[in-house]
């Protein structure tokens, strides 16, 4: 089974470069990286250029048109060749197994969906790469000490707790379960059904409404909110529009209640190019 991890990013390059630092201390790499690129600048390709020796990277690019995050995670879906495709955000930090893991919990006819440790503000400005490459961000004490851990479930999750432990807490999470764009995997054959991500929706919960189009579809979610915990590093989102969310979520709304499957401005459009 050939893999992909897929990092979307829009000139972050400082976060995607101490990203793609956490990766080259995975366990198993996947078979590609694929950096898919809302229109970022040439910092961006900088990075990616540094990495490349040590990463199997591919960029997808496209020009910035404004937001296009949809738009570029579906180039990359239909542009990759990996059977399971694991997407994080490029803000996300993985400790040394969680790509073992996605791959190790991927079932057929199943998606996967993991949770974050939100980093503080004051940590997240100061993180440095040898943060990254000593492991200490992914100390739980580290984090406890500078004020990221908020609670046992934290603790826990940054800890990346033992497997049967995991999965024990895992299965009793009273959450519900969607699709959440930082931190999923599913195989490109059960996004080709239902046509991928939604292009016509904007930032907000556009993530969690190809959620609902993969239940729709009979598609199982497990939530591995233990199994497969990353770290987000904080920033400001100056971007986020009410009216935006305030849409989207309706139209998740009805997503739900039509039992809608297939996104009428999807994937589709990218596959025949």
């Amino acid at each position: 089974m050939k893999t992909e991890l897929i990092i979307t990013t829009y000139n972050s390059p400082r976060a995607l470069n101490l990203v793609l630092c956490a990766l080259q201390a995975q366990t198993r790499l996947p078979d590609r990286i694929a950096v898919a690129d809302d229109g970022s600048g040439p910092e961006t390709k900088a990075v990616l250029e540094k990495h490349q020796p040590r990463l199997p990277l591919r960029h997808v690019w496209h020009p910035d048109t404004g937001f296009g995050k949809n738009e570029i995670l579906n180039k990359a879906i239909a542009s990759s060749a990996a059977d399971l495709l694991i997407f994080i955000d490029g803000d996300c930090l993985a400790s040394a197994g969680f790509i073992a893991r996605h791959i190790e919990l991927a079932r057929p006819n199943s998606f996967s969906t993991g949770s974050v440790v939100r980093l503080n503000a004051e940590t997240s400005e100061r993180l440095n790469e040898e943060d990254i490459t000593s492991k200490r961000v992914f100390d739980p004490q580290w984090l406890s000490r500078n004020g990221n851990i908020k609670g046992l479930s934290d603790r826990l999750k940054a800890g990346s707790a033992p497997r049967p432990l995991a999965k024990f807490l895992d299965k009793i999470s009273p959450v519900r379960i969607t699709w959440s764009g930082g931190n999923a995997s599913t195989s490109r054959a059960q996004l080709i059904k239902v046509n991928g991500f939604d292009e016509s929706m904007r930032y907000g919960g556009e993530d969690k409404e190809l959620g609902s189009r993969l239940l729709n579809a009979g598609v199982k979610g497990q939530f591995l909110r233990y199994s497969a915990p990353l770290l987000h590093i904080d920033h400001p989102r100056g971007y986020v529009d009410p009216e935006i969310v305030k849409t989207n979520r309706a139209k998740i709304e009805d997503t739900r209640k039509t039992r809608r499957i297939w996104a009428d401005l999807g994937l589709d459009r990218h596959l025949s190019a």
